[in-house]
């Protein structure tokens, strides 16, 4: 397993709000939303950094 690391995020509440949302629809819990749509932004790690 991959070492984590924990941060402490501030949100505004409505963004809370539609992560919460998302997460619930998803069927995921809010750390792995978070951390899903992150990597659908910057690619999976490990993945190819280099631009097109």
């Amino acid at each position: 397993m991959e070492p984590e690391k924990r941060i402490s995020l501030r949100l505004p509440a409505d963004l809370h709000e539609r992560l919460v949302e998302k997460a619930r629809t998803d069927r995921r819990s809010l750390n792995s939303e978070i951390i899903h749509l992150l990597e659908a932004v910057l690619g999976p790690v490990g993945g190819d950094d280099q631009s097109p």
